[in-house]
């Protein structure tokens, strides 16, 4: 792909080349008309904006997603449609053409898991030839991330039967190990250089810096997403999604109402980490263990009582607020304020599921109470609990909950999609943020491109 900026000042057989690799059919006719006097563009570099970009539109786009609980890397191949912004167009605005998904290695993810805590790394025991210290922890894991993240590129496209050269780019968040918006910012962990050359496909990162450059939180990003791909005019919906952090997206019916969505705490962050610690399981399947268990009512009041649930949206969260440290101490704490009361981990664990429903349908009720025609949407690994489920029914009265493969697109899958879509918007010069989610002061395009 080539960086249309770069290139005013191409000669005409060069830019015919350029135009015939962008889908143009007649490419030398076109340049013709397009700097002739006649032409209503004022220089070239005006022309090429209205030509090179237009062919990123619909091409084919790759998503890329690890969250918070760091289960595993999914990625997606998919299309867009160019019109899928007009209500009135019939095609399908997406279309999800193949999917993978793979654990990450236990090593990369023990050090992963190490590096989201601050000194974290402190407890990892040194292997031969690896670092020492937490900044060439961070280096080590930026390149075996980006190394994994290449693996599963080139094996979706493997099973796709999909050529590199037809993909436009590779959406990559890339994995947060630390996350502070308070101070400004924000880390996500991968060498995006490495994939470009593995892959042989550009690559789009980095999304949520140049959101918290013009004030944003960096967080939530995917919202703008769910409002292209899911807004209904005739309805008010909510997206739910439930992957280690839980946060929300309110698709209001009328236009003259802006998109709202946050985190509103911790999903499967605690959840897995609980029940990793008791059993040898690395998540509730269904939420049988907790469904075993009984809610401690006073460890629930405990837990809520976090400074995070009062905040006003916006706001965003991560492992630097919920981890099992800090539900450990919470624990020792209820312990000795609450000697009479014995409990098991199963219990702890209906409590932590508890902890999520009440926390996410709180906010939800706020925007969707009074509603007559509203529905809550759940993706996200957390939407495969049927436990969670229920209790999110339970505290929503007023609104039905589904999972979004009820709209066309399987829960598991959404945020690689609208990572995919992200990188779409960065090539297309487009805003990806919403300002009125991440607090930004202005619609800004985010992401760095590393080009292949």
């Amino acid at each position: 792909m080539t960086n249309p900026a770069s290139i005013a000042d191409t000669d005409h057989k060069a830019l015919a080349d350029l135009l015939m690799n962008n889908g143009l059919d007649n490419p030398s006719d076109d340049i013709d008309d397009l700097t002739s006097d006649n032409s209503n563009y004022a220089t070239l570099t005006d022309a090429l904006e209205q030509t090179v970009f237009e062919s990123f539109d619909d091409g084919l786009y790759i998503g890329m997603m690890s969250g918070t609980s760091l289960d595993g890397m999914d990625a997606v191949l998919c299309q867009f449609n160019p019109a899928m912004s007009n209500e009135d167009n019939t095609q399908p605005p997406m279309q999800l053409l193949a999917t993978y998904s793979q654990d990450f290695p236990p090593r990369l993810r023990e050090v992963l898991l190490a590096l989201c805590q601050p000194n974290g790394v402190n407890q990892l025991v040194p292997e031969a030839d690896e670092p020492s210290s937490e900044l060439d922890w961070f280096g080590w894991a930026s390149r075996a991330y980006a190394e994994f993240a290449s693996e599963v590129v080139n094996t979706l496209l493997q099973q796709s039967n999909t050529d590199p050269e037809s993909v436009l780019a590779i959406g990559c968040h890339g994995q947060t190990v630390r996350h502070r918006p308070q101070m400004g910012f924000t880390l996500q962990l991968v060498d995006a250089n490495i994939i470009a050359e593995r892959t042989g496909i550009s690559v789009v990162s980095d999304f949520r810096r140049r959101d918290m450059a013009v004030g944003g939180q960096g967080a939530p990003l995917v919202p703008a997403f769910h409002q292209a791909l899911f807004a209904n005019p005739d309805s008010t919906r909510v997206l739910l999604n439930l992957g280690g952090i839980a946060n929300i997206t309110v698709l209001p019916a009328s236009e003259e109402i802006q998109v709202v969505g946050y985190d509103t705490g911790p999903a499967n962050l605690l959840l897995d980490a609980w029940i990793s610690l008791h059993t040898d399981n690395t998540y509730d399947a269904g939420g049988a263990w907790a469904q075993s268990g009984t809610l401690i009512e006073p460890l629930l009041q405990q837990l809520l009582a976090h400074p995070f649930f009062a905040q006003s949206h916006p706001k965003s969260t991560g492992r630097e607020d919920f981890n099992l440290t800090w539900l450990q101490g919470e624990l020792q704490a209820f312990e000795q304020a609450n000697a009479n009361i014995s409990y098991s981990a199963a219990d702890v664990q209906a409590t932590l599921t508890e902890l999520t429903a009440i926390s996410a349908s709180t906010q939800i009720n706020m925007f969707v109470s009074t509603s007559k025609n509203s529905s809550v949407y759940v993706c996200g690994g957390g939407a495969l609990n049927d436990y969670l489920m229920t209790r999110l029914q339970a505290h929503l009265p007023h609104c039905t909950v589904k999972i979004t493969e009820h709209l066309g697109l399987a829960p598991t899958w959404v945020e690689a999609v609208a990572f995919a879509w992200l990188a779409r918007q960065t090539l297309m010069g487009e805003t990806g943020n919403l300002p009125a989610v991440t607090g930004a002061n202005k619609g800004v395009v985010l992401g760095q491109v590393c080009f292949a």
